[in-house]
Formats: structure tokens, C-alpha cells, sequence
């Protein structure tokens, strides 16, 4: 006759056939104190950082839960609430700077952002003065991240669709050692390259194309390496029934591969666009910067949403800070506006699933 299953370390002539469990609330209960004695301490000893206050209590929560389920549940679970305590700690350090982030750009953004901000721009309002507005800049990113994007995403899909379905040898591995190289490329280096190429040795003038130039190598490594792998996510029972079917390679690639990795393909496309969008160190070198609307991304200098922050930051008085958080609002609702656009194209094209 089998015995129940208990705790390694109770007792054999008192093991109980059920194991104690520390009731639900126990967890939030002690971070509810850990956060207060966390705080009594760093203020009985002097603390005056915050931070210093939550790694305490931070201390005090892991400790404590072990300590407790070790006492009632045994050690066993007591290491299984030790890890599932540090998970939830990384989980919480990750996301408070992220909240606090959101927070500072809202509370500090939503002062000047109206109407008249959107539709102005800074021709002839001077820096300490307040007013002005952000349409040029808003004009700026959109055509040049636009160009950067019709120019990256094709390049990047073709190439990865030759790495997945075709490259072999030497010169896939050589494409797949340049993208790689091309990830780590910083984003100066991007700018550098173009302003030598297209500036100064074509003699071609600053403008927003040549801005988009280079944050289209930026894009490119991210598109390639996003792609490749969610095409590499594709069954290649899906391809064998294409081609035992006798359609085609290319056709199976464009009508079965693809519209099965479309959702992963744009989400991918929208990381690297909402990588791009707020580089400013090639705008600085390539755009050079406007305080007037230039609708024509390839004759003369612009702005844009990273370069208008820190031009309005740098001026250094609170009028321009307040312009700088409010364009630093708008460049994130013009991030998340993408990524809410892509997850739409992804569910609409995606291959619908059941029976017909």
C-alpha cells in the first residue's frame, strides 16, 4: 500500500496526509509590511534615498517568504517560493521605471499639448517665450520615417525570405555575419556614413531623405533578423503540401509562407520602425534641423519629434522644457498609434482558422 507524498524534512511519526499552505493573501500581506518596515528603516537609519527604502524591503519580502514557508510548508515549497518571490521582484524593478517614465512624460507633457501645439510651429517664436508648436517636427518624422521604412522593409523581407528558403553556402553565411554586424551598428556611425557618401563626396544637400538613408540601415538588420526567425516558425508541412500540390517555390513562399507569418513579420517591422523613430544623432548630422515646415523631405533641412526635444532642451528655460516633454508625449502616442495599426494588418491578413 503506497503512503502519501510529504514534506522530506517532517517528521515519520508525525507526517500529516495533507501538507499545510499558507493562505493566499500571505504574499501581499508581507510586502505590505516589508514596504513599511522597509520604510522605517531607511528612515531611522538616515536613508534618504528612496531607492535605498525599496532595496530593504525588497530584502525584508524574499527573506521573509522563505522564512515563513519554510516554517508551515516545508522546504521543498519553501525554495519553490523563493524563486517564484524573485521573480516577481525582477518583474516589479522592470516595470517601475517604465511606470515612473510614463508618469514624468504625461504629467509634464499634457501642460502645453493642445490643439495649437499640434497644428503650430516655431517660426518666429522665440525659445524662452511660451507657445510655439511641434507640426513641423510631426511633418518630419512621418516623412522620413516613412521613407526609411518603403526603403528597409522590402530589403529586409527579401533578404530574409533568401536566408530561410534559398541560402546556402558561403554567401548566406557571409549575409548572415553582415547582418549581424549591422545590428550592433550604432547610430552615429549610420549618419556618418551617409553624410560622407551622399553629402559630401555626391554633393547632394541636407535633407530628410538623406536622414532617412541612414535610419534605414538602422532598420534593416532588425527587419531581416525579426523575419527569419518568424519564417523559420513556419511549419515546413505547410510547404511540402504546396509543393507535392505542384505549385511552385516562389508561389508558395508568397501565398502560403508569408500570409502564415504576416502577424510576426509586422510586429517585427514595427520594433525596428519604433527603433528609428526616435534616433535623433543622424538628424542632427544629416537633417540639420528647421524651425519652419518644409513639406519636401528632399530639398532642404527639417525637423523631427527627437530632434525638436533636444533642440527645445538644450535652449534651457522652462517654456522649452515644457515644449520638449510635450514632444516626447507625442512621439510615444506615435509609437503605440503603430504598433496598434500593426497588430490590425496582422489580424486581418492572418490565414483564418476551422473548417469551411
Amino acid at each position: 500500500m503506497n503512503e502519501p507524498l510529504v514534506a522530506d524534512d517532517a517528521p515519520r511519526a508525525s507526517r500529516p496526509l495533507r501538507q499545510p499552505r499558507l493562505p493566499r493573501w500571505t504574499p501581499a500581506a508581507l510586502a505590505a509590511a516589508s514596504v513599511a518596515l522597509g520604510t522605517g528603516i531607511g528612515l531611522g537609519a538616515g536613508l534618504n534615498s528612496r531607492i535605498q527604502w525599496g532595496l530593504i524591503a525588497v530584502l525584508l519580502f524574499v527573506a521573509g517568504m522563505y522564512a515563513l514557508a519554510a516554517r508551515v510548508e516545508g522546504r521543498r515549497q519553501a525554495k519553490d517560493r523563493l524563486a517564484t518571490s524573485l521573480v516577481w521582484v525582477c518583474f516589479v524593478l522592470a516595470v517601475i521605471p517604465l511606470v515612473s517614465l510614463g508618469w514624468e512624460t504625461i504629467s509634464r507633457g499634457s501642460k502645453v499639448l493642445d490643439g495649437s501645439f499640434l497644428t503650430h510651429s516655431m517660426a518666429g517664436v522665440l525659445t524662452i517665450q511660451p507657445g510655439g508648436g511641434v507640426y513641423h517636427a510631426i511633418i518630419g518624422t512621418l516623412e522620413q520615417v516613412g521613407i526609411a521604412t518603403a526603403i528597409a522593409a522590402p530589403i529586409g523581407l527579401l533578404t530574409a525570405v533568401y536566408l530561410v528558403e534559398y541560402g546556402r553556402g558561403r554567401l548566406a553565411k557571409a549575409v548572415t555575419f553582415f547582418v549581424d554586424v549591422m545590428t550592433g551598428i550604432p547610430s552615429i556611425v549610420a549618419g556618418l556614413f551617409i553624410l560622407s557618401f551622399w553629402i559630401l563626396m555626391l554633393d547632394f544637400g541636407y535633407s530628410g531623405f538623406a536622414g532617412s538613408m541612414a535610419l534605414a540601415i538602422l532598420m534593416m538588420p532588425v527587419v531581416v533578423r525579426s523575419t527569419e526567425e518568424m519564417l523559420k516558425l513556419v511549419p515546413n508541412e505547410l510547404r511540402e503540401a504546396s509543393l507535392a500540390l505542384g505549385v511552385p517555390k516562389w508561389r508558395t513562399i508568397l501565398k502560403v509562407v508569408l500570409p502564415t507569418a504576416i502577424g510576426g513579420i509586422a510586429t517585427g517591422v514595427m520594433l525596428a520602425v519604433a527603433r528609428i523613430a526616435g534616433e535623433s544623432a543622424p538628424i542632427v548630422l544629416l537633417v540639420f534641423g528647421s524651425q519652419l515646415i518644409n513639406n519636401n523631405p528632399f530639398d532642404g533641412a527639417q525637423s523631427s519629434l527627437p530632434y525638436y526635444i533636444y533642440e527645445q532642451w538644450a535652449a534651457g528655460n522652462e517654456a522649452s522644457y515644457d515644449r520638449a516633454w510635450a514632444a516626447a508625449l507625442v512621439l510615444i502616442a506615435f509609437v503605440m498609434i503603430l504598433n496598434l495599426v500593426a497588430r490590425g494588418i496582422a489580424r486581418w491578413k492572418a490565414p483564418k482558422g476551422g473548417r469551411r
